[in-house]
């Protein structure tokens, strides 16, 4: 393994403005050896706020995932908290794969018993319970909240989304006995530190957890298992535009 550890952070929608809030939030909590890569797709969807949109997302997820193996990166980020075909990057990855949600409610389990989630739009929240149920972590958290906002609401510049994830917080905190808040959109990435001191229990966000987490794969000679339903894809021929897709 090489001194220097390559990060590539997937967001898995079209703004340049949310993969440059993600981008500096990988890069605020990455160690001083590791290079942060924030990508976004050419093409698809503007924001990610329900099924189809993680549908449509995930093949610009797969296309950055292959580019990244080509370059050589150490492991990938997906930063989006419906964690957009997570497994399927896995397949194709050869390095590590971590999602923010899987991150956050991880690391949410370890600093307290239960955790509280705060994220964007309601029908949001029904997603996020799905993979409360995936992970095995619904047990852990006590409620979710919605702003009641769209992701990009979160860019526009007002500061509207962001007072209302500060009281979203503070809500959570007061009505729901929970430990610990994790923020539900990627959007939402660099307001986890003052949360924190503001509110006094850990805020988490997904990014920078899925980053630490990364790192200390990499760290620990630890990749993506080849050994069963995470082996490589099938070799299979592709057509249109998912010709060049499978690795060569």
């Amino acid at each position: 393994m090489s001194a220097k550890t390559v990060v590539q952070v997937i967001n898995p929608n079209t703004s340049l403005a949310m993969t440059e809030t993600i981008g500096a939030a990988a890069r605020a909590v990455a160690g001083p050896a590791t290079e942060i890569l924030a990508v976004c797709p050419a093409q698809g969807v503007p924001s990610i706020e329900g099924h189809f949109d993680e549908a449509i997302a995930t093949l610009g997820v797969l296309e950055h995932i292959k580019a990244g193996r080509e370059q050589g990166v150490s492991g990938h980020v997906i930063a989006c908290f419906g964690d957009p075909g997570l497994l399927a990057a896995r397949e194709l990855a050869q390095g590590p794969v971590i999602g923010i949600a899987e991150a956050a409610m991880h690391m949410a389990t370890m600093v307290s018993t239960r955790f509280s989630i705060v994220t964007t739009l309601p029908r949001t929240v029904i997603i996020a319970r799905h993979l409360l149920q995936r992970y095995g972590f619904e047990h852990y958290c006590a409620a979710l909240h919605a702003i009641d906002l769209p992701v990009l609401a979160l860019e526009d510049g007002s500061g509207l989304a962001q007072e209302k994830v500060r009281a979203g917080c503070i809500q959570a905190k007061r009505q729901d006995g929970s430990g610990a808040i994790v923020l539900g959109c990627g959007g939402m990435a660099t307001l986890a530190s003052e949360l924190t001191l503001e509110l006094g229990i850990p805020v988490i966000d997904g990014v920078g957890a899925a980053v630490k987490m990364v790192e200390s794969l990499v760290a620990l000679g630890l990749s993506t298992s080849k050994h069963g339903d995470l082996d490589y894809p099938v070799r299979k021929t592709l057509s249109g535009q998912f010709a060049g897709l499978l690795p060569d």
